[in-house]
C-alpha cells in the first residue's frame, strides 16, 4: 500500500515539475519574442504549435554563424543608407528597392541566409523580434506599390520600416553603431 502511495506521489511531483517547466518555457519564449510570439500563435492557431515553431527557429539560428559587423562595415552601410534617403526625394520606388537590397546585404554580411523572404523574416525574428514586423510591413508596402496599390506616403513608410530593421542590424564588433544622423 505504501509503495502505491509513494508511486502516486512521485508521479504527481513529476507531473507538476513538467507543467512548471512548460510554463517557464512559454514565459521565456513570450518574453524573448514579444509581438512575434503573439503573431505566431495567431498564425499557427495554437500556443503549443507556436512555441514549437519558435523554438525550432531559435535552434536553427543558433546553428548559423551570425556575426556582428566591423566598424568599417557599419560605416559603409550607413553611408549607403544615406544615399537611399537622398534617392527617395527623386525616386521613391527606387529608394524602397535600394532599402530592401541594403537590408539584404547587411543580413548577408552578418551571416544570415537570404534564400527567400519568409525564411529571412523567420531567422530575423530570433534576434530582432521587436523589428521583424517592420520588415514584413515594408515588404508588403513595396509589393503593393509594384501592383500600383500604394502611393508615395506608403513608400515613405516602407523606408521608415526598413530603417528600423537596418538600425537594429547595424551592430558592430564593439557594440551598437551610433549613426551620425
Amino acid at each position: 500500500m505504501w509503495l502505491v502511495i509513494a508511486a502516486v506521489v512521485v508521479l504527481a511531483i513529476a507531473a507538476a515539475a513538467w507543467v512548471y517547466a512548460q510554463q517557464q518555457r512559454r514565459v521565456r519564449l513570450r518574453t524573448h519574442f514579444g509581438p512575434e510570439y503573439e503573431r505566431t500563435v495567431r498564425e499557427t492557431g495554437s500556443p503549443h504549435k507556436a512555441e514549437a515553431l519558435l523554438a525550432d527557429r531559435a535552434k536553427r539560428v543558433r546553428e548559423l554563424k551570425i556575426r556582428r559587423l566591423s566598424r568599417e562595415q557599419a560605416e559603409g552601410f550607413d553611408r549607403e543608407w544615406k544615399r537611399v534617403q537622398v534617392l527617395f526625394v527623386d525616386d521613391p520606388d527606387g529608394a524602397v528597392a535600394a532599402a530592401d537590397r541594403l537590408v539584404t546585404e547587411v543580413m548577408t554580411a552578418r551571416g544570415y541566409p537570404v534564400e527567400d523572404f519568409d525564411t529571412r523574416a523567420a531567422d530575423l525574428s530570433v534576434e530582432h523580434p521587436r523589428v521583424v514586423e517592420n520588415y514584413r510591413v515594408a515588404r508588403a508596402l513595396a509589393l503593393r506599390r509594384g501592383r500600383g496599390e500604394a502611393g508615395t506616403e506608403e513608400m515613405r513608410q516602407a523606408v521608415v520600416n526598413y530603417r528600423a530593421l537596418f538600425d537594429d542590424l547595424l551592430k558592430t564588433d564593439d557594440g551598437a553603431f551610433r549613426r551620425a544622423s
